[in-house]
């Protein structure tokens, strides 16, 4: 007989990352994770190469260096920073150190799907809340459903801003609504990991809002906009009793060297957040265009990705295998209760030109006799 885990665990449905893959398909484009157009930064693969000359040495568990070149770029005191192996492990735990059996959490409905995941996990019960039409298409967060829901249980509310999947963005006020109608109690957790895309003038992506208010953690990542995905490197900014108590949970060395390394390097790299903004703002708007014309209707976004609903699962599919047909993988949204839709990553430019010929293009087998 074997070891029964917490009945919670066989609840989970394990997470699935975007395909990577196809077979029988040698040149694979892969717009299905998000990941930065443009690879890492110069700087920061320099600074892995020099990282590997050291990899017998453990890391820096205070990951001092990182803390630093965060505070420095941000304006923010590195003794309020916290780094993760990717923002998934601060995630965790953050669940781990508020949650447990009888406790519960509250999401959106489209929220990233790692809050239900490691809620789970610990045994806490996750709510997720209907969201609301938004004013321009899509759906955003439902602020005062979520209040609604808060209950004497209730430990953490997540709020992804934007969103993944949906790209939706809210307004600085309403996510200050959120902080001040939840009790003092509650941990609200503002994930901002595609911040650095938002062109919105006065976007707060959780810094302000952490010093103005309390009881708020704002979570980052380097898997985007600094294109360090494989380096898991994530990092959060909170009040100092909430750094503490993660600082007692976590591992003691849970950010590589090179990866620390890395991370430092793409912060030095002149110009690079600017020149991803501005590519991406040029070719999400020409995808939009070719995904309209495609028959999607396509949700408002504030990422490096579009959200396309096309109606119907069976749709959504045909234009999933139209592309695969071509090497093109996109994220399916089926895992998200959105079978209908799917989600395409603005990659480099050419590959965002393939992808919009491919969406123009027949279905194959199709005959034009």
């Amino acid at each position: 007989m074997s070891v029964a885990p917490r009945p919670s665990i066989l609840s989970i449905d394990p997470y699935v990352g975007g395909e990577s893959k196809i077979p029988g398909v040698n040149r694979i484009i892969k717009l299905s994770s998000n990941e930065g157009a443009f690879g890492p930064p110069p700087a920061a693969i320099e600074a892995i190469t020099r990282a590997a000359r050291e990899a017998h040495r453990y890391p820096d568990g205070n990951a001092t260096a990182l803390r630093e070149a965060l505070g420095a770029r941000f304006g923010l005191d590195p003794a309020r920073i916290i780094t993760g192996n990717g923002s998934d492990e601060l995630i965790s735990l953050l669940c781990l150190a508020y949650g447990g059996e009888g406790t519960e959490f509250i999401m959106s409905a489209y929220g990233f799907m790692m809050y239900d995941i490691s809620g789970r996990a610990i045994g806490s019960r996750v709510l997720k809340v209907a969201e609301k039409p938004g004013p321009d298409g899509g759906t955003v967060a439902d602020i005062d459903a979520m209040l609604a829901a808060a209950g004497p249980r209730t430990r953490i509310v997540f709020l992804t801003n934007p969103n993944n999947p949906t790209g939706a963005l809210l307004p600085n006020a309403e996510v200050a609504r959120l902080r001040a109608g939840l009790r003092d109690d509650i941990l609200l957790v503002l994930d901002s990991a595609y911040a650095e895309y938002v062109t919105e003038p006065g976007y707060d992506p959780g810094d302000k809002l952490v010093n103005a208010a309390g009881n708020t953690i704002m979570l980052r990542t380097f898997s985007k906009v600094f294109g360090l995905g494989g380096m898991r490197v994530g990092w959060g900014y909170a009040p100092a009793d909430i750094i503490d108590v993660l600082n007692r949970v976590r591992g003691p060395f849970n950010v590589a060297s090179a990866s620390m390394a890395a991370a430092v390097g793409a912060l030095s790299e002149p110009g690079w957040v600017e020149k991803s903004v501005a590519h991406n703002a040029e070719w999400r708007g020409k995808l939009a265009a070719a995904l309209r014309a495609a028959g999607g209707d396509v949700w408002p976004s504030h990422t490096n990705f579009l959200l396309a609903d096309f109606g119907s699962t069976e749709a959504a599919r045909a234009v999933d295998a139209k592309l695969k047909s071509r090497g093109l993988i996109v994220r399916g949204m089926a895992g998200y209760g959105l079978p209908q839709a799917l989600r395409f990553t603005v990659g480099a430019a050419d590959e965002c030109q393939l992808l919009i010929e491919a969406l123009g293009a027949p279905p194959p087998g199709t005959s034009h006799g």
